[in-house]
């Protein structure tokens, strides 16, 4: 089990400083493009930003990698014991995003005071995020494919068995694709919500109000949080999604009485309340709706494991399908909590105090961020353990407790996407108000071709991203099939157990195929936004970031849940369904997942940080579009 785990950690912690090397690289270049184009001060909290999230990965992913196995062992004792080490090791990665997070912009607004300049604490946090989200992405999924298509659907070989070659790249892609992938980009979304409510907040009410409130807020999300995780507690015979669940729950009814106490008191009404409410109450839906159509227990799933019965391509049909149904009601309540948010917050007669109940809703949705990471968090470790447990030959009793961990792991990270996609609409629409009232943008005029032009650019932008994503994946799935094809050939001992597979070169080709693949996507981000803005003006630029927030949105639901649903059928079949492990409708829902793996890990997930990214560069480059805007228009007129 040491020996396993030793691996999986080494592999871990050499692809995050392989990595890191190559961002530095960035971090360095647009430092100085942000100090010489805008001011050092910003450029400066860009750099903070980028250390603050590097170090919530590092941390959050250490511990994971320590707790896989100690889950593992615990699991030989009890259900309980395992949940209760998974989860703790999941709630270092969510303590570490809350509270690296708060402390950067609060330790940051003490020494500037100046909301506008910690914008670029949040510009770091979410060049960072992408990255990380991108290139843990590609890693894992470029492993998990690998190992599914040769190891189980070719050979016949169980899920973790420790003959795969790929095995052990596939649990390193279980920690920097969901533990620190997933960490980076909530992150990024608890940032930029809070640096959104202080921007607006303090156009509004002056430094107290408008700088406190937020704070305190904020604050009290992480008192929450803390004690939320303290009610995870199940035992043998209940269904650890619902200890889980008592966690999110706790920390919710906290940050509700402490934010209409907080309401009142601050504002003399309880306006601010209902706005925190809404979007906390829209994240909580969102969550139960991606379980919805990610869960075993649900229809949806089930209906997915009926159609594999008739092969492959009736597997793929109904899980696109179900993506596409999953995509309508979460923007239904995004919408109402929208709504809600700005007119409940007087929107009708001053637009930028219902803005701000926007940011409030967002940053409501976000406040219990460190318990729905701790959560998330948890998948991950319970998967590892599963595969160490496998790959150990523990015994059967072991597997079967890790197996259900990870199975309810598998819909927390369904959860946690629905989360953080669901959060990611709030808070770009947040940014993009404060975006507005730096340039002065007051209405977008769709007549004006100028700015439809940027809606339409805006539109194909997550388009073209999945794509660049979705492709990395498969070219470095493809060199993945190869070597484990080749090693099985060249080594039958593997197979008989006689020989150990060579792990390393796998590990390998996930690193080297994620950091090449990764820079591209990360460039394009930052990138276009700077050039629309330069080159088609402001209000082009406004344009680019209400496309991409309406594509994007609609693209990470339908690709997150797809994939989560097609997983979870393959894993519902596996229970002895329709003929169980090795069956016809076993081997279609293993195609299924193969293809929702790039769908719910790569592509998906990746989008929220796009358009926050891009939302938050046009912020931060206000300044320079109100001066140099509209170059190519400028010159055409």
């Amino acid at each position: 089990m040491k020996e396993i785990s030793g691996y999986i950690e080494e592999g871990a912690m050499a692809f995050l400083k392989r990595e890191y090397k190559v961002l530095s690289v960035f971090i360095v270049v647009v430092f100085f493009v942000l100090g010489i184009t805008i001011q050092w001060k910003t450029a400066f909290c860009f750099i903070i930003g980028s250390i603050f999230s590097i170090l919530a990965g590092y941390f959050g992913m250490r511990v994971a990698t320590k707790a896989n196995v100690r889950t593992a062992n615990a699991a030989r004792k009890s259900q309980n014991c395992a949940l209760e080490i998974a989860f703790s090791g999941g709630a270092v990665m969510g303590m570490c995003v809350v509270g690296l997070g708060l402390f950067g912009i609060g330790v940051l607004y003490i020494i500037f005071g100046s909301a506008d300049i910690i914008t670029g604490f949040g510009l770091g946090a979410s060049s960072i995020a992408l990255f990380a989200r991108v290139g843990g992405g590609i890693y894992t999924k470029a492993a998990d494919v690998g190992a599914d298509l040769v190891g189980k659907v070719e050979s016949g070989i169980p899920e973790d068995d420790p003959r795969n070659p790929a095995v052990i790249a596939d649990n390193v892609g279980d920690n920097v694709g969901d533990v620190a992938g997933m960490g980076a980009d909530l992150f990024e979304s608890y940032v930029g919500s809070i640096i959104s409510t202080l921007t607006l907040g303090a156009a509004l009410y002056g430094d107290f109000k408008g700088i406190v409130f937020p704070f305190l807020l904020a604050s009290i999300g992480v008192i929450s949080s803390i004690i939320g995780s303290l009610f995870v507690k199940g035992d043998e015979n209940s269904n650890p999604q619902k200890a889980l669940k008592n966690g999110t729950y706790v920390s919710s009814v906290i940050i509700l009485i402490a934010s209409s106490i907080l309401s009142k008191y601050m504002f003399n009404n309880f306006k601010a309340f209902w706005a925190i409410s809404v979007g906390l109450l829209a994240g909580v839906i969102i969550g139960q709706l991606t379980e919805m159509y990610t869960s075993a227990d649900y229809r949806h799933v089930k209906k997915i494991a009926h159609q594999s019965q008739t092969g492959p391509a009736t597997t793929i049909i109904s899980g696109i399908a179900i993506g596409m149904y999953s995509s309508v009601l979460p923007i239904v309540f995004i919408v109402f909590a929208i709504l809600i948010a700005f007119f409940c917050m007087n929107g009708a007669t001053n637009v930028l105090m219902g803005l701000y109940g926007i940011s409030l809703a967002a940053l409501g949705m976000l406040s219990t961020t460190g318990m729905t990471v701790a959560v998330d968090a948890y998948g991950p470790i319970a998967d590892n353990a599963g595969g160490i447990a496998e790959m150990s030959g523990l015994p059967k009793e072991v597997r079967t407790i890790t197996d259900r961990l990870d199975s309810v792991g598998n819909t927390t990270a369904a959860i946690g996407k629905g989360f953080a996609i669901g959060s990611a609409a709030l808070t770009a629409l947040s940014l993009f108000a404060s975006y507005s009232h730096a340039v002065g943008l007051k209405t977008i005029d769709l007549l004006d071709p100028i700015t439809l032009s940027g809606v339409l650019l805006g539109g194909v932008l997550p388009f073209f991203f999945g794509a660049l994503s979705m492709e990395a994946v498969g070219k470095a799935a493809n060199k993945m099939i190869e070597e484990v094809r080749r090693q099985f050939k060249e080594n039958p001992d593997i197979m008989t157990g006689k020989s150990k597979p060579d792990y390393k070169n796998c590990v390998d080709i996930s690193t080297a195929a994620a950091l090449k693949e990764m820079i591209v996507p990360g460039v394009l981000a930052v990138v276009v936004p700077v050039l629309v803005g330069l080159l088609l003006g402001a209000a082009a630029l406004g344009g680019l970031i209400a496309g991409a927030v309406v594509s994007g949105v609609l693209l990470a639901i339908f690709m997150a849940n797809s994939g989560g649903a097609w997983d979870n059928a393959k894993k519902f079949i596996e229970t002895g369904e329709h003929g169980g492990k090795g069956s016809y409708a076993h081997k279609a829902s293993v195609v299924g997942d193969t293809v929702g793996d790039p769908f719910k890990d790569t592509a998906g997930p990746s989008m929220n940080i796009l358009i926050k990214l891009m939302t938050i560069v046009a912020l931060v480059f206000a300044p320079l579009f109100k001066v140099f805007g509209g170059v190519i228009i400028g010159l055409i007129k």
